[in-house]
């Protein structure tokens, strides 16, 4: 079997999303880490974010979530990422934050691009956008992802609900509120809402929804066929 990791810029495991991934990825091995692996809360806590640093939020492995700077992943993500390489075949950053460039040796799935360019695909010149962001403190970086890699006609909304902290009439009123405003489609920017939640912002909106984890895991899944064919094949 080919081996896919799963890094999580919070803690290892991540019961509310690794049973997802492993649905779509059957003939894959699931190898977990977490970029916050081994520090405490207060240890997390201990370096609140900049204010020129972006925000990011996860979850840890007791459940609760946390609101953390992009510095502190990326002092942490290169060596836990070349790490987790000479363990599995390719490797899905299960998150959607803009990240500078990472060195890599075997496949990387990086989110951000991955869904920005699947809804990019799916919009149309002229069509609006809705992205259901965690935290309202994204939204300036969330329209700026999604912008830069829609059509020159089309246009980014946004609204916010957690998928940790938020409610699921929260999320409902989210989705409800950006097909008012005119959205055609709706992108769920977050590897932790769940299959659920895609289900119910599209009960409230009318509308489809892209979910950025599965987005990620099935295309990631292409990938690692090939390679199970091509290890099968060598054998």
């Amino acid at each position: 079997m080919t081996r896919l990791g799963v890094v999580t810029i919070g803690q290892a495991p991540r019961t509310d999303l690794t049973p997802e991934i492993t649905a779509l990825v059957p003939e894959a091995t699931v190898v977990e880490r977490g970029v916050l692996d081994g520090l405490t809360r207060d240890q997390i806590e201990a370096r609140p974010v900049a204010p020129d640093d972006h925000a990011l939020t996860t979850r840890l492995a007791d459940g609760t979530s946390v609101v953390l700077g992009e510095s502190l992943v990326m002092e942490r993500l290169p060596g836990l990422l070349a790490d987790l390489e000479r363990e599995v075949d390719a490797v899905l950053l299960a998150c959607t934050g803009a990240f500078p460039e990472l060195e890599h040796t075997k496949p990387l799935f990086v989110p951000d691009r991955m869904i920005a360019f699947g809804a990019a695909a799916l919009l149309g010149d002229t069509g609006r956008l809705g992205v259901v962001c965690p935290l309202p403190e994204q939204r300036r970086d969330t329209e700026a992802k999604f912008g830069r890699r829609l059509p020159a006609g089309a246009r980014v909304l946004t609204d916010v609900c957690s998928p940790y902290t938020g409610t699921p009439d929260g999320l409902a009123a989210a989705a409800r509120r950006l097909a008012d405003a005119g959205a055609d489609l709706l992108a769920l920017d977050c590897v932790g809402y769940t299959e659920e939640m895609r289900a119910r912002a599209a009960a409230a909106s009318g509308l489809p929804v892209v979910l950025a984890r599965s987005v990620c895991v099935r295309l990631a899944s292409e990938v690692l066929d090939s390679l199970g064919a091509r290890t099968g094949a060598a054998a």
